[in-house]
């Protein structure tokens, strides 16, 4: 057993034993009775995960480079190693590279017209209802994940995988602890959910904990309700 497959194996055993460790953070989840609610959406791609969320909910100024799909109703974002995601076909080789040695890493942000589930056709997704301060906090989260220039503006650093999608320049590093998923883990984290980073080791450890705190909109869930009406 080479290192690498010491430290993946050793990361999996840290990361079932944080199970259920997690608690939501009080005062942002679960909403309070009265409390203004907002959607956010946890996209299952298979490697990966996303979130989504619908862009006239995100704050002023809390993630301005939402203003370049302006035209769009819901924005997802993902974040991931920069050769990696960006590559025409990802391959185990550029896996194992982004994790071996920290990274350069990039956001992937899409712009698109709901619903989620139409546009994320073949995707596992979970809706979940956060408060109005957990969703600003999310959308702080992200808005601080862009790398900026010396003039503060945001890079973009290529086309994205969709029509209207677009790679960023992010501003931490991919690394074998801080991966595309442990990204996601923490940005929901941030709006209160009971979610922890040390399991999200992959796109089903991610789903794994959100399915408790929301419901499946994708086209497999409503096929399934339909079939048993």
């Amino acid at each position: 057993m080479n290192a690498l497959q010491v430290a993946l194996v050793g990361l999996v055993v840290f990361s079932a034993g944080a199970v259920g460790c997690a608690s939501s953070i009080e005062g942002l989840y679960p909403p309070g009775p009265t409390e203004l609610v907002k959607p956010i959406y946890v996209i299952n791609h298979g490697w990966h995960t996303g979130i989504a969320v619908r862009r006239a909910n995100i704050p002023e100024g809390v993630w301005p480079e939402h203003g370049d799909a302006a035209d769009s109703e819901y924005l997802e974002v993902g974040w991931g190693a920069r050769e990696f995601y960006m590559a025409s076909e990802g391959t185990l080789g550029l896996a194992l590279d982004a994790v071996l040695w920290p990274s350069p890493a990039v956001l992937h942000v899409v712009g698109f017209d709901g619903p989620v589930q139409q546009f994320f056709r073949q995707r596992e997704i979970v809706e979940i209802l956060v408060s109005d301060r957990g969703f600003q906090r999310l959308a702080t989260f992200i808005g601080d994940a862009y790398a900026k220039d010396g003039s503060g503006r945001t890079m973009v650093v290529g086309r994205g995988q969709y029509a209207n999608s677009r790679f960023y320049a992010a501003r931490e590093k991919y690394s074998l602890l801080k991966t595309c998923n442990t990204w996601t883990a923490r940005a929901l984290r941030a709006a209160g959910l009971p979610i922890t980073s040390l399991y999200a080791v992959s796109a089903g450890n991610v789903m794994d904990q959100t399915r408790p705190l929301g419901r499946r909109i994708d086209a497999r869930a409503a096929e399934w309700v339909e079939r048993f009406r």
